[in-house]
């Protein structure tokens, strides 16, 4: 797990690699959004490629007074599943295994690339995800 406290609105990068394959996370605050990306590196180059990527927050929607905050990135243990966590509550999950992003506003839709399917993120998914 990683975890860093942030304030939303403040340029942020939090990145997060599997320990048993090529896959990677990226948590980024521009000071306008914050969005979470799912990526692989390839294993000859070491290279990125961004598989998907979901909004998890519009900074001019959260009252000033609630913009201090814990990120946390998790992976199941069989590190084919990423969790974004942000004060406890989880707000996206990449599942690498059925390539799959999933998040709470379901936005941006799926890009025809990689999520082929619909993302919309609830607390079932969330407990079979990581039980």
């Amino acid at each position: 797990m990683k975890e860093q406290h942030i304030v939303i609105g403040q340029e942020t990068f939090i990145e997060s690699n599997a320990a048993e394959n090529n896959f990677s996370v990226m948590f980024e605050d521009d000071a306008e959004t914050g969005y979470f990306y799912g990526a692989e590196k390839a294993a000859d180059t070491a290279q990125l490629r961004i598989l998907d990527m979901l909004l998890i927050y519009d900074v001019e929607s959260i009252d000033k007074a609630e913009r201090s905050a814990t990120v946390s990135i998790i992976w199941s243990i069989d590190w084919m599943r990423c969790g974004l966590i942000i004060n406890n509550y989880c707000h996206a999950v990449f599942d690498f295994e059925n390539q799959g992003a999933y998040n709470r506003h379901q936005f941006p839709p799926p890009n025809n690339i990689w999520t082929l399917h619909d993302r919309k993120l609830t607390d079932e998914m969330i407990a079979g995800f990581f039980s």
